[in-house]
């Protein structure tokens, strides 16, 4: 029975290949939502080396605004490229599995360097429920769960509420962003955080204006302090 499962899954390889979501190649025995060549060339930060120095660079699009101990991203967006494929396919076309996956990778990294240990809960930035009600999930959710996992934390998606549906953020200045979600968020939760190390997670950061936000209204609400985290930084 060993033997004939691998040669079933080759079978249905063959005749109903995976495809890698970066490059929609097809995808080897081994190989799981990204193609090896993919994962090798994929654009990856190495900010958690770094935590709060001044080689980390993402920290910086926070100083004046609110007071967070670290600030990662796993990888670096850019346009047109395989990142933006990947966040593409975890948004826009289902692959929610694809989320959890990324959260279980970089979630390792994380914890090789003992952030894990700084930690008390993972937040994930909440979807209006009308966005939520049309994609079926949320990609950050997908993302809190694959860190959560590897790193042995708890995770909670109903910590924060977004209250009014706010668009793409897509094409906004960095004062439109913030000034659009400025008072969105709120918590729903309180006894979640008081006194809590929380870990933000979203799915990227442009300006960093909705991560703010979020951040303002934790702290707000008695976090003891607030880390953030996302798949990608532009």
């Amino acid at each position: 029975m060993q033997r004939v499962l691998p040669i079933l899954d080759d079978l249905l390889a063959l005749f109903f290949p995976q495809s890698c979501y970066a490059c929609d190649g097809a995808l080897v025995r081994g190989e799981e939502y990204i193609c090896t060549k993919c994962n090798t060339k994929l654009p990856y930060t190495g900010f958690h080396v770094h935590g709060a120095t001044e080689l980390n660079p993402l920290p910086r699009r926070f100083w004046g605004k609110v007071p967070l101990r670290y600030a990662f991203a796993y990888l670096h967006f850019r346009p047109k490229g395989r990142v933006q494929r990947l966040l593409h396919q975890l948004k826009y076309r289902g692959a929610e599995e694809l989320g959890e996956h990324l959260g279980r990778r970089y979630g390792s990294l994380l914890s090789d360097s003992y952030y894990h240990e700084q930690l008390d809960l993972i937040v994930p930035v909440p979807l209006h429920k009308q966005k939520l009600r049309q994609r079926g999930y949320n990609q950050s959710d997908a993302f809190a769960r694959g860190l959560a996992r590897v790193m042995q934390l708890p995770w909670h998606g109903k910590v924060l509420k977004r209250t009014s549906h706010t668009g793409t953020q897509t094409k906004k200045s960095r004062l439109d962003r913030w000034q659009n979600v400025e008072q969105v968020f709120t918590v729903a939760l309180p006894e979640f955080v008081q006194d809590k190390r929380l870990l933000l997670v979203d799915d990227v950061m442009t300006t960093g204006a909705t991560l703010e936000a979020c951040a303002v209204a934790l702290l707000g609400a008695g976090a003891r302090e607030v880390s953030v985290a996302t798949i990608a930084a532009a």
